[in-house]
């Protein structure tokens, strides 16, 4: 790439191949080497825009976006990131509102107002990746950083953060005093594709195609630097003007605590700054006390080699057992479930002997003999009642949809809740991220059903699921529904993690420990279950 060129980043990896040679001076601002622009000029003109934009294809992600939008030229975007060290459009947005963008050399009114137009749907045209990848690729980068020395703390930033469904790129903020050590070693991660920027503070990386930014503010205000890139753009925009109003510097804060404090407001979790409802609550006192994984007191729904699952009971067992469970439910597909291998009629009482055995060497834990049963097409469930009967606890899907249309889907589910074997409902729209939607149906309906047959509605952390969304989850606890949040693992390495993702999921939905059934004891959660049967 070429310094404060084409690549407009401080790498020059493709330099040779330009054949610029000498002509490449880092000390040279772009506009300032007519020779270099002209060079550039010819060759873009006489086909070398192949490598052209194989150099831009090489720039932090919102850069290249920002310049695909037509917002900006090249030496346009090369004066702005010499002059601010801008590689996110977050940079971008706040060089705007403290009105530093106006000041970088090519850059006058007109220009500004064509950035900020184009900064607010720039991510839109980013490819996005499941929130399960993000923190699959994140997680090691996050446990590295941690045990570096010379860093204080390192976070996820961004949509990562803030647990949305799918995430455009990996931001992680990592307060510093010494970062050497830490860019060295992220530099030659054996992992990274490639280096598409590195500064003093500052690195990014491709990990198998997907962009991963490290930032390392100083200490005193690395929680400023945290806030922002968490937020979303209402979030950080309705937050300034607060602090615009008030007098407060938000530029300069070592921990997001003392930022809200100096706003003489509560700390607002993550999860819910996606715009400017969470802010008129923490104004008004009416944040909620979101669940968080400490709450979760056990899991209703794991699959294990009787059915699609990879693991047997046994490990299954174990591993909730270390996660410091005190119940967990063993749910494995029905006959007729469309996955290579289910749960037979035959082979229920097999199971439920395996169970027995887990329960004896597991006093301490109460261990639930379940069903994840389809609701057929005609609104029968998979198996017959008498051998619902002879399970602990009944889950019922929609894995197939038949053709039918949302009002058919629905007669399916309340047939499905109305029946008293029941307890709940597991991943209701039934998408499959990135690439499914799901169901559309008359939710307000549906979760009238549910209230007036005890039956509970899932959020499911299986990173292809996490169903309910935040949204429909916060329609769902507003509307009264009583929620399970479970990991629906196939796996037991996995238990833990696909928990986190239904909690976080839960999170963005509003929930409190109060909404959620596993949240409480395994008495009380058999006494609910009993309740509906009888």
């Amino acid at each position: 790439m070429l310094e404060q060129g084409v690549a407009l980043v401080k790498a020059r990896g493709i330099a040779s191949d330009l054949d610029l040679g000498p002509l490449v001076d880092p000390t040279v601002p772009f506009d300032g080497n007519p020779v270099l622009l002209q060079r550039l000029t010819h060759m873009y003109d006489a086909g070398a825009w192949v490598l052209m934009e194989s150099a831009l294809a090489d720039l932090p992600a919102d850069l290249r976006w920002l310049f695909e939008s037509g917002a900006v030229t090249l030496p346009q975007l090369a004066a702005i990131h010499t002059a601010t060290g801008a590689t996110a459009a977050s940079d971008i947005a706040a060089a705007i509102e403290d009105g530093t963008l106006r000041t970088v050399p090519g850059i006058d009114e007109a220009a500004e107002a064509a950035i900020a137009a184009a900064l607010p749907a720039l991510r839109a045209t980013i490819p996005r990746m499941p929130l399960g990848r993000a923190i699959a690729i994140a997680d090691p980068i996050l446990d590295k950083l941690r045990q570096t020395p010379g860093i204080d703390w390192a976070m996820a930033a961004g949509s990562l953060r803030r647990a949305q469904d799918t995430v455009g790129d990996i931001e992680i903020v990592a307060s510093a005093t010494d970062p050497g050590d830490a860019l060295e070693d992220l530099s030659h991660h054996p992992e990274a594709g490639r280096v598409l920027h590195r500064s003093d503070r500052r690195i990014y990386l491709l990990f198998d195609r997907a962009q991963l930014g490290v930032r390392f503010p100083d200490p005193p205000r690395a929680g400023s630097v945290l806030w922002r890139l968490t937020g979303s753009v209402a979030h950080v925009a309705a937050l300034t003007r607060l602090a615009r109003q008030r007098g407060v510097d938000l530029t300069d804060a070592a921990t997001e605590e003392e930022l809200f404090a100096r706003l003489d407001l509560p700390f607002i979790p993550a999860e819910i700054r996606d715009g400017e409802d969470a802010i008129a609550a923490a104004r008004d006192g009416r944040l909620p006390l979101l669940i968080s994984r400490a709450h979760i007191r056990g899991d209703l729904h794991m699959h294990t080699s009787w059915s699609d699952g990879r693991d047997t009971v046994e490990a299954m067992v174990t591993e909730c057992h270390r996660l410091g469970y005190e119940y967990l439910a063993i749910t494995d597909h029905s006959q007729s479930a469309g996955t290579s291998r289910t749960l037979t009629a035959d082979g229920i009482s097999r199971q439920a002997e395996e169970v027995a055995a887990m329960r004896e060497r597991f006093p301490s834990m109460a261990i639930f003999h379940g069903c994840e049963v389809d609701i057929m097409p005609d609104g029968r469930l998979d198996f017959p009642d008498r051998l619902l009967e002879k399970f602990d606890i009944v889950l019922a899907s929609l894995h197939d949809s038949a053709g039918h249309d949302p009002e058919r889907l629905e007669k399916r589910y309340v047939a499905a809740m109305t029946h008293p074997l029941v307890t709940l409902i597991t991943h209701p729209t039934n998408r499959l991220l990135p690439h499914r939607r799901g169901y559309r149906l008359d939710w307000d309906r549906m979760f009238a059903t549910a209230i007036e047959t005890r039956t509970f509605m899932e959020v499911d952390g299986a990173p292809g699921h996490l169903d309910m969304d935040g949204a429909l989850a916060r329609r769902a606890v507003a509307a009264g529904v009583t929620v399970t949040i479970d990991s629906d693992s196939h796996r037991a390495e996995m238990l833990g993690r696909q928990m986190d993702l239904g909690v976080a999921t839960a999170r963005r939905g509003w929930v409190e420990p109060r909404h959620v059934v596993n949240t409480r004891p395994a008495a009380e959660v058999r006494a609910l279950i009993k309740a509906k049967r009888t």
